[in-house]
């Protein structure tokens, strides 16, 4: 019979399952920004998020999703493809669990703290998550592969960063912010518990 520890490690993703689960969700968003502007004239943007807008609070799963014409997607879609590649090349699970919890953690934080009367939308929500998912987890499993990981994720995307504070007024810098708070709580909660070394014994209560 065969049993997993809840400290053993999960299993990884192959780099073509990895590119399969990414290549559908980048593949979803341009279907969805193709048909919003084709068919309906881009009024399915209604669904990002307004702060504190009660009708609104359930667009916490649709803002995400959502972008202000092809312009915006495109900036979008190369940081996403990568970032989200490199996620899903930790386990599928895991990637579909830290994504469910950067759309709705982070979504939520936008609604309940961001400026009021003003759109939020947009996968940048996603593109920051996933880049503090990663360097998250080369925190939390300070293996060698998670560290080289996470530095490959700061090398390329660490500037970034500097989109969590206030600058431009069209952009939602609270996403970027919040977004990266959810995916810190993500790898936090996935990958918070580190497996032992080798020949070291897995912390017990004491009795």
């Amino acid at each position: 019979m065969h049993s997993s520890s809840p400290t053993a490690p999960a299993r990884r993703t192959s780099p073509l399952r990895a590119a399969a689960l990414t290549g559908t969700l980048i593949a979803g968003l341009w279907v969805q920004e193709v048909t919003d502007l084709v068919v309906f004239g881009g009024d399915l943007d209604q669904y990002g998020i307004v702060p504190r807008e009660p009708g609104t609070l359930g667009h916490i799963l649709s803002a995400p999703f959502l972008h202000a014409g092809f312009a915006h997607l495109l900036g979008n879609t190369v940081p996403l493809a990568v970032l989200a590649f490199m996620s899903a090349l930790r386990g599928t699970a895991r990637f579909l669990a830290a994504l469910a919890l950067i759309v709705v953690v982070g979504g939520a934080l936008v609604w309940l703290l961001g400026r009021g009367n003003s759109i939020h939308l947009g996968a940048s929500e996603l593109v920051f998550g996933l880049l503090a998912y990663l360097l998250g987890v080369g925190w939390w499993e300070r293996t060698l592969g998670a560290v080289l990981v996470a530095a490959s994720a700061f090398v390329l995307y660490g500037g970034l960063l500097w989109g969590v504070l206030p600058s431009n007024p069209a952009v939602s810098w609270e996403a970027h912010l919040f977004g990266f708070v959810a995916g810190l709580l993500a790898a936090a909660l996935l990958h918070g518990r580190r497996p032992p070394r080798a020949g070291q014994r897995p912390w017990m209560p004491p009795r």
